[in-house]
């Protein structure tokens, strides 16, 4: 009796170990991630900041001072609009800083380019500041102080930069200061627009970090308000693009639908319906004609996952790419294990699982990135090396 309960008792277990392996490799397997302990320092509001805010002709320089202990309080100051001010951001996980200047001139960026030089592509980094800068740092784009060393080269940024980190506000004022030290070295910062930036501008929070909540409440906003049109953050963010060409190559963090192909839209055109939709919520059926196709969080360039399916050929995808005038699609938003070549090298993958900052995971995440040199495609890891793809 007691030999069967023992064999009914071990088959039990495992059974389930069975099964708990099994559903292990399904989300590994599917891009998901395994949490196994997340660090507090993670909803650390003492230093968190700038936050900007424009009000009656002048820029409003917020930070939140203090604990849960003795209380929080805001360390605020108003400067003159057109005011050049020099700004601190601290990042709690290594307790490091760097400077930046803010200032209010805000113009959209134009949407093709041409380039001699080094390319180097990164996507989804979703609020994981300390990958991101460890990956700048290991391509030397940036030295010790953070600062452009990347001189004329171009830094294209593929959208989703925002949510589910812990580190939103530090990787977006880093892209903000590499954007002003690249452009005075005659280089290139390209921050294309994600479907995460749109739904931030949206108010759409549900993916984000429990912390911003918080962060909006003790500076006495909402949280769709620290990216709303009286933000630093948010003017800045709503200028960008969500599409852009730099010699051949479109860049865009979703995808062209070939459909795109029998549209009457330039380059220009698309980047200006979308930019002007950014704030509004999409709803099938509200626009009119071929803009609803452009908006759709389906089918529009920031949503777009048909280079994914399978069910694309080559020639519908040059067909899209080829209305644009380009010869291939760096692309983020789907999750690859690493940046890949697909279609005969006509789309180059690049949303790989990034590291988290505070948070302990299986498997880690590894920072990648694409290099383009003398029209040759490169996968970058996050340790300096490069693999010619």
């Amino acid at each position: 009796m007691k030999a069967r309960i023992w064999r009914a008792l071990r088959n039990f277990v495992a059974s389930i170990l069975v099964l708990i392996t099994l559903s292990f490799i399904g989300i590994i397997a599917f891009g998901g991630s395994v949490n196994i302990g997340d660090d507090p320092l993670m909803a650390k509001l003492d230093g968190e900041g700038p936050h900007v805010f424009f009000s009656d002709e002048q820029m409003q320089v917020n930070y939140i001072r203090g604990d849960r202990q003795s209380g929080f309080h805001i360390d605020s100051r108003a400067y003159a609009f057109d005011q050049t001010v020099r700004a601190e951001v601290h990042f709690p996980l290594d307790n490091s800083r760097f400077e930046l200047s803010l200032h209010s001139q805000i113009v959209p960026p134009p949407v093709e380019y041409k380039t001699e030089q080094k390319i180097i592509a990164i996507s989804d980094v979703e609020g994981g500041f300390k990958g991101f800068r460890d990956f700048l740092l290991a391509h030397k784009v940036i030295n010790d102080c953070l600062c452009w060393a990347f001189g004329k080269g171009h830094l294209v940024l593929v959208g989703d930069f925002v949510d589910r980190g812990f580190s939103t506000t530090q990787v977006l004022w880093l892209i903000y200061k590499l954007e002003q030290e690249a452009r005075d070295a005659g280089g290139m910062v390209h921050f294309i627009l994600g479907n995460h930036e749109i739904k931030n501008l949206q108010g759409n929070f549900q993916k984000a970090a429990f912390k911003y909540f918080y962060v909006a409440g003790a500076l006495g906003k909402r949280q769709d308000e620290l990216y709303g049109p009286d933000s630093l953050l948010g003017r800045w963010l709503a200028s960008k693009n969500t599409l852009e060409r730099i010699n051949n190559t479109l860049f865009v963090h979703g995808g062209i639908h070939p459909y795109l192909a029998e549209m009457d839209f330039t380059l220009q055109q698309v980047n200006d319906i979308v930019r002007a939709n950014y704030s509004k919520v999409y709803v099938p059926g509200v626009n009119d004609g071929h803009q609803e196709f452009l908006l759709s969080t389906e089918n529009g360039p920031s949503w777009y996952r048909g280079y994914f399916s399978g069910d694309l050929s080559v020639e519908e995808v040059e067909r899209g790419l080829q209305k644009f005038n380009a010869d291939t699609a760096v692309v983020g938003h789907t999750m690859k294990w690493r940046v890949s070549k697909m279609y005969d090298g006509r789309v180059y993958a690049i949303d790989v699982q990034q590291p988290r900052d505070y948070r302990a995971q299986i498997p880690s995440g590894s920072s990648q990135g694409l290099l383009i040199e003398n029209g040759v495609y490169y996968r970058l890891l996050d340790d300096g090396e490069r693999q010619a793809l």
